[in-house]
């Protein structure tokens, strides 16, 4: 969605942004409301590399949309919280209702400006469905950034001059806001992406790994499974979500698209640690921790998306620790086919 139109809708709609521009020319729109980054653009370009809700092209429905009672899924990038049987399904083990908690999403983010930088924190407590525990924390966002990994590359150059790209880096902690911390939880950070549908999620692994099925029905066409490499083709309509074990993750992740006229690439780096708590754990097997990364496709009344998802090692009770911190970086080219092609096996895989 076209910048300048984003933001100006969302002022309308009393829904006011904060801008970010990197050294590299890179810019990203931040919705407060949310606590979301919600535009990535590359120098000189109005196009954004994320998905946003249809309801965000105009003033009004903008407005219509932001009054209702239903969950306000802007897009981009958000964090949520795990595990996601205790925090979202209120009455687990039973998987209706769900219900994204108002207090977490959209939340009460506050903007802090300081030395050039944003920082987003929120302070609010998340009831825990299986234990009944009340659990005080805060969670603070900020952003910098990331500059093109490509660009000390020898022989880079040439491909680098004909691609667009926009680059940010991710701050996010989590800390437990008790004296009894240690006793409470576990908790821990969760980050989602949200981007146009139709595209190849491309998830390097060390070893050959087959995905937990969450939830959903995914045909075997849509799943590719190489030694080093799954391909989900997200495609589908209705809901469906995977997800990997932290053990053979490589903690990076790519998703591949076709824009208008060109292809994109979204690549996102994170660390993952197996031997963190990792808490997202299966409906369907709750003792069976490990998971660290997800995608979800959604193609419903939500909307038309790709989630990439990651989360970090949990905090709290059993976890020897009340606090985390969290830096990810997003790599973001467009260009043609066989360029981004070329990226991909720079940076992720040549298993393609």
């Amino acid at each position: 969605m076209n910048k300048k139109i984003l933001i100006e809708n969302l002022k309308k709609a009393g829904k006011p942004t904060e801008t970010y521009q990197s050294p590299d020319g890179t810019s990203i729109v931040i919705l407060p409301y949310g606590g979301r980054m919600l535009g990535l653009y590359a120098p000189g370009s109005e196009q954004n590399f994320y998905w946003t809700h249809t309801a965000l092209e105009n003033v009004e429905s903008a407005r219509e949309f932001y009054a209702g009672q239903q969950w306000h899924n802007s897009g981009g990038d958000r964090t949520w919280l795990s595990p996601e049987a205790d925090v979202f399904f209120p009455k687990f083990p039973k998987l209706d209702p769900y219900f994204q908690p108002r207090q977490l999403d959209p939340g009460n983010y506050q903007v802090v400006k300081k030395d050039g930088t944003i920082q987003l924190t929120n302070k609010l407590a998340i009831t825990l469905s299986r234990t009944g525990q009340e659990v005080p924390l805060e969670i603070a966002k900020s952003f910098g950034a990331a500059s093109n990994p490509l660009q000390h590359e020898a022989d880079t150059q040439k491909l680098l001059d004909r691609l667009e790209y926009a680059g940010y880096c991710q701050y996010t902690s989590l800390e437990i806001q008790s004296p009894d911390a240690s006793r409470m939880g576990p908790v821990g950070l969760w980050n989602l992406v949200q981007m146009p549908h139709r595209g190849d999620l491309l998830i390097p692994t060390y070893v050959p790994t087959q995905p937990r099925l969450i939830m959903g029905k995914i045909s075997q066409e849509d799943i590719i499974v190489t030694d080093h490499l799954i391909r989900y083709k997200m495609r589908a309509p209705g809901e469906h979500k995977i997800s990997i074990r932290a053990l053979p993750t490589a903690g990076r992740i790519g998703y591949l698209y076709e824009t208008a006229d060109q292809w994109a690439v979204i690549i996102r780096n994170f660390f993952v640690n197996p031997s963190g708590l990792y808490v997202d754990v299966p409906w369907d097997a709750t003792d069976y921790f490990g998971f660290s990364t997800q995608a979800c496709n959604v193609n419903s009344g939500l909307g038309q998306f790709s989630e990439l998802e990651y989360h970090i090692p949990a905090v709290g009770q059993g976890t020897g620790r009340t606090r985390c911190d969290d830096a990810a970086q997003v790599w973001a080219f467009r260009g043609s086919y066989a360029d981004i092609v070329s990226v991909i096996r720079l940076l992720l895989t040549t298993e393609l």
